[in-house]
């Protein structure tokens, strides 16, 4: 039996660890798939990362080695190389590793801390053959900064979700062309910091409310078909355009790693694809904890931090007793707002609620509703679906509450 097991040792897992380690409970373990802590960061070697955190602009594995080192100065026991094969309601943990074999573990408490992955080609149903040189932007990502194999030289990328911005910038750092990022909304899925340093900086042509429609090659990739799509995002035939190219990298979305929170039956949510959660991000199953991008996908790592800390110190209550649920008030939205996180309040004080938008709007204002009385309204110049937003909801505005509803009103 350990108090706490933390599937994940990327930024949430250690953020989690230390944060419930600072909360009294000793006996913490991590257990992390990869070689070494730091997860996704480890490849992330463009900066940008720990502003908000710790006040300094770093490199991805620069933010991972701050954590890394707290948890070696801690003493908080990990283990590396350790695939988690199995999760059960009642805390049991199965996995396995080189050295241990297969092997488990009952916890008091667990936190889910497993990321997100990369939605594959699979799922895009883009007509043509197979050819070489078609990755997932992440891939390319690892290839370049950690391998220093250079995926090809003529670049198209569909999607403009932030890894494919970054990939855009560093395939072009690279020596690469890239020839366009391709987006099939009409808004980018990416940070705007993010447009601006990694596309028009240079020079690299964003194509809104564009997709690739076909996949040229036998052997190899020689090129795309792109067009322009109509209101309904179906490709409109007359705007097709050929790209020569030997390289498309998919920056098509992100998706919460939940199989191991599924076979635990964890209740996830049809929008996020991540668990549903309460303030504390304590899932329906008492003693089950999710944090991170496999919460719901985060657009900075700082974020993921700041929630998974709010998960380690939750997690310690629950193991002393003393996490006890109060309410339970359900969050809904109108659609505008495409959710929340948390979806449901069960202890009353001020609570932090983090949402995103579904399309890109100006001058809006952000309500919050108790049935026909309005609690809390903010304004905002500009929302997008590529930014998170975070509303604060106070003790005393929440005493009262029967309900909640989150909804946005363009002005």
């Amino acid at each position: 039996m350990r108090d706490l097991v933390i599937i994940g040792g990327g930024p949430a897992g250690m953020s989690a660890a230390i944060a419930a380690f600072k909360s009294g409970i000793k006996d913490i373990l991590i257990l992390e798939r990869d070689e070494r802590l730091g997860g996704i960061l480890q490849q992330c070697i463009h900066n940008g990362f720990g502003l908000h955190k710790f006040g300094e602009e770093l490199t991805g594995p620069e933010y991972a080695f701050k954590y890394e080192q707290q948890i070696l100065e801690l003493g908080i026991e990990f283990k590396l190389g350790t695939m988690v094969l199995d999760l059960s309601r009642d805390r049991v943990i199965t996995a396995t590793n080189s050295e241990d074999g297969i092997f488990q573990i009952k916890a008091k408490a667990v936190i889910l801390a497993m990321g997100c992955r990369e939605r594959a080609k699979g799922a895009l149903n883009i007509a043509g053959s197979r050819p070489a040189g078609i990755f997932s932007a992440g891939t390319a990502q690892k290839f370049v900064n950690m391998k220093g194999y250079m995926p090809g030289k003529d670049v198209v990328i569909l999607g403009s979700g932030d890894i494919g911005l970054i990939m855009a910038r560093r395939m072009t750092l690279e020596g690469a062309k890239v020839h366009a990022v391709c987006e099939l909304m009409p808004y980018s899925g990416g940070l705007a910091r993010n447009i601006e340093q990694c596309l028009n900086d240079f020079s690299i042509p964003l194509k809104l409310s564009h997709t690739v429609t076909k996949i040229h090659g036998k052997e190899r990739l020689n090129g795309v078909t792109i067009a322009k799509v109509d209101e309904n995002r179906r490709p409109i035939p007359e705007t097709e355009e050929f790209i020569p190219c030997d390289t498309l990298l998919l920056s098509v979305g992100l998706i919460p790693e939940n199989e191991l929170s599924k076979n635990a039956q964890v209740n996830i949510s049809a929008v996020t694809s991540g668990a549903v959660v309460d303030q504390d991000r304590q899932t329906d199953i008492d003693g089950i904890f999710s944090c991170g991008n496999v919460l719901h996908v985060h657009d900075l790592v700082d974020f993921v931090s700041d929630e998974a800390e709010i998960a380690g110190r939750a997690a310690a209550e629950f193991i002393n007793g003393n996490l006890k649920k109060e309410t339970c008030l359900h969050i809904e939205t109108d659609g505008k707002i495409r959710y929340t996180v948390p979806q449901k309040i069960t202890r009353k004080k001020d609570i932090d609620v983090y949402f995103r938008v579904s399309d890109v709007m100006k001058n809006v204002k952000i309500n919050v509703h108790d049935g026909e009385t309005l609690l809390l309204s903010r304004k905002k110049q500009k929302v997008a679906p590529g930014e998170m937003e975070k509303l604060t909801l106070k003790k005393e505005l929440l005493d009262s509450a029967q309900s909640l509803k989150f909804s946005l009103e363009v002005l």
